[in-house]
């Protein structure tokens, strides 16, 4: 069951609460690239993401937002460093502002933050990473969860000093335990929503591992309101991975699932090719769809019960089975065709 958190909202997307799990992303190219960067919002926006942050390093990032602010299909979160000045100006246009209170410089310029978002009601993300701890924090815990939970539970305590409580806080790590640990830790100590995330998690392969083990974990302990998960150089593959995460969670499904048997010797059919054209055909549906494509008779009836749409493969022909009923015997090369057909005519029951 998923822990009761406060709602806010990063433009019009509720985090916590009731609300759906969101999924967010981050922009890759020079903010100050207002083409580039719009073209890759509407990518991700397209890929079904729900919230964008974008990097501001300079002026002329915090200047750009404004005007991509005006295009952008998705809420603008404002990802700032060291400089919470650019937090002051890009407040005026964004949605929400990140902040690492690791280095963006004491209390005093947190606190001046807090009064710019307090007048549009926009929400700050304390984003805490163990490799950036506050000093007094690495020093005294070491990059610990325990220092993680320290440093969060601190920023919380300076932003609700300032009667200020439209917060999501983050505990990311590169380390896949001790990014669980610290969520888990922190859960317990406020009602905060919670954006999950492995940082620094590296290319596809990996950082698929990691976020699935580190994500998967928290949602199934009903931890987490907002997700992202971090490819190095990937944006569409971001979104793909983290809705993944989300359905095989049980969290909520969205899209096709597409059940399929291992290769093994009782193979009687191409399942590889069938499997990955079925994949391709269906990736842009987003009715809650579970598909099943068996490739003999040994679990295909079985599995294909349970389905919505199923293909059971015999020796040269198969079944298509639609929730439990066969509703064809065909030859192996029409049976692809007519179950593609049948999952799009399920799917728009969903419109």
């Amino acid at each position: 069951m998923r822990y009761k958190t406060k709602k806010i909202f990063a433009g019009n997307v509720a985090i916590g609460g009731d609300a759906p799990i969101s999924v967010q992303s981050m922009t890759f190219s020079k903010t100050k690239d207002i083409k580039a960067t719009l073209e890759q919002i509407n990518r991700l926006y397209f890929a079904g993401c729900d919230i964008v942050r974008c990097a501001v390093l300079d002026n002329k990032d915090a200047e750009a937002l404004e005007e991509i602010k005006k295009e952008s299909p998705l809420p603008i979160v404002a990802d700032i460093h060291f400089n919470y000045r650019h937090a002051l100006k890009t407040a005026k246009f964004v949605d929400a502002i990140r902040l690492n209170p690791g280095n963006i410089g004491g209390s005093e310029r947190i606190k001046a933050v807090v009064g710019a978002c307090k007048e549009r009601n926009l929400p700050i993300r304390i984003g805490v990473n163990s490799g950036s701890l506050e000093e007094k924090f690495e020093k005294k815990y070491g990059r610990t969860p325990k220092g993680m939970v320290e440093s969060a539970l601190y920023n919380i305590d300076l932003l609700e000093k300032e009667n200020f409580t439209d917060i999501v806080v983050s505990l990311k790590s590169s380390d896949t335990i001790k990014t669980i640990k610290a969520y888990k830790a922190l859960r317990k100590k406020c009602e905060y929503p919670f954006h999950l995330g492995v940082t620094e998690a590296g290319t596809e392969f990996h950082a698929t591992i990691k976020s699935a083990i580190a994500l998967g974990n928290l949602l199934i302990a009903g931890i987490g309101d907002t997700i992202r998960v971090s490819i190095t150089g990937e944006l569409e593959k971001e979104i793909k991975v983290a809705r993944a995460i989300l359905q095989d969670s049980g969290i909520q499904q969205s899209g096709v699932n597409i059940i399929s048997c291992p290769t093994c010797g009782r193979l009687q059919c191409d399942l590889v090719t069938a499997v990955k054209k079925i994949e391709t055909s269906l990736k842009d549906i987003k009715a809650p769809l579970n598909v099943s494509v068996m490739g003999c008779v040994v679990n295909a009836i079985g599995e294909a019960k349970g389905a919505d749409v199923a293909i059971a493969f015999g020796k040269g022909n198969g079944l298509i089975i639609k929730k439990g009923k066969i509703v064809a015997k065909l030859s192996e090369n029409e049976l692809v065709e007519r179950f593609l057909e049948e999952v799009k005519n399920e799917a728009e029951k969903y419109e």
